[in-house]
This record gives structure tokens, C-alpha cells and sequence, in this order.
């Protein structure tokens, strides 16, 4: 069986890779590797997410599936009073995700293995922001949608990017069981960027 980046421990011989990009206006280096989502570049749907999401410099933000950090990293930036959660079950990418902290010199983020809000229970956020991993099954994204509303504050929301062909219809449906409001916040090349609030 082909193992995937949702993988705890990747079997793949390790093979890092440098890169530079600039996200909301920084410049910014990453560490990738093989073993981990979207190693040879930022993918299109994470870059679309970064530029529409909105985080106040004061809000606590998760990142849930954060892979080697593009989005939580960011979202850190964009929370510079607050701090920054960061989980994933693939160890790889933690501790790539940990070094790209260091090399952007970002310190307001908490970087942890976790399966979901496994080792996050306790913890409540304004924004929880995702990449969701598809090709773990419906069941783990709706396990995401229902356990956010648990742990985001009043009035907080929940950033999601999906393709239109990997479930994006019945993935707003389900949003619009749990949550106040679903807005569609931009739509380009099948990507849909989604923002859920609860109460």
C-alpha cells in the first residue's frame, strides 16, 4: 500500500528540499521533504487560502493538518499578539514545520503531534484554519467540521479550502448543519475557500 502524507511515521528516504516564497507580503523560507504534503511546492489551494483568510493580530489560531508549516506560519504573522497552534500526525512534517519556525524566527506557535484535537482537548481558539487531508475519508473531514464547533470561541471561525471535484458541495452541507453561518469566501480553478462562524 502507498503511504501517504497523513502517515505518522513516513518510511520515505528523506530527501529535503529549500525553498523561498513571499505569503501576504513576507518573504519567507521553507524546509520540505519527501513523506510530507505538497514537498516541491506551496500548492495552489494553501496559497489561495492564505490570501483570503482574515486573523486579527490579536486572535488564537489552530492549524489543523499543518504539514511543514505554510499556513500556521503565516497565520502567526498575522497574529503577532496571539499565538498559533500548529498540529499534525506526521512526524516529518512537525519537525520540518518546527525548523521553518526557526529559520522565519516565528515564535508565537505550539507545534504538536495530533490526531485532530486529540492533544488539543482542552484548548478553544478564535480561528481554526485547515488544509483538510482528502484522502483520509470523509469521515476525518467531518470529525474536523463537528469538533471545531467545540473548540473555537464565541463568534469564531473555521477557514477551510476544498476543490469542488473532492467533495466541496456536501462539505458546505454539513457546514451549514453545524454552524451559524457558511459563506463561499472566493472560488478560482475548482478551489473553494469556505469560512464557517458559529454563535
Amino acid at each position: 500500500m502507498s503511504e501517504h502524507y497523513y502517515s505518522g511515521r513516513p518510511s520515505s528516504e528523506s530527501n529535503q528540499k529549500e525553498m523561498e516564497t513571499v505569503l501576504r507580503g513576507v518573504r519567507m523560507k521553507f524546509t520540505t521533504d519527501s513523506g510530507v504534503f505538497s514537498k516541491s511546492s506551496i500548492d495552489f489551494g494553501s496559497r489561495l487560502l492564505i490570501e483570503h483568510l482574515q486573523i486579527m493580530p490579536s486572535h488564537d489560531v489552530l492549524d489543523i493538518g499543518c504539514g511543514y508549516g505554510v499556513i500556521g506560519l503565516t497565520a502567526a504573522l498575522m497574529a503577532n499578539e496571539g499565538h498559533v497552534w500548529m498540529v499534525d500526525v506526521n512526524e516529518r512534517a512537525l519537525n520540518l514545520a518546527k525548523a521553518n519556525a526557526q529559520q522565519n524566527q516565528i515564535r508565537n506557535v505550539t507545534i504538536v503531534q495530533s490526531d485532530v484535537f486529540s492533544n488539543v482537548t482542552n484548548l478553544s481558539f478564535d480561528v481554526i484554519v485547515t488544509n483538510p487531508p482528502i484522502r483520509a475519508g470523509k469521515q476525518v473531514i467531518h470529525q474536523i467540521f463537528e469538533e471545531s464547533v467545540q473548540h473555537l470561541n464565541p463568534g469564531g471561525q473555521l477557514w477551510i479550502v476544498i476543490q469542488k471535484k473532492q467533495g466541496a458541495p456536501s462539505a458546505i452541507k454539513k457546514l451549514e448543519e453545524l454552524f451559524v453561518a457558511t459563506d463561499i469566501v472566493t472560488k478560482e480553478k475548482g478551489y473553494y475557500i469556505i469560512r464557517a462562524t458559529i454563535k
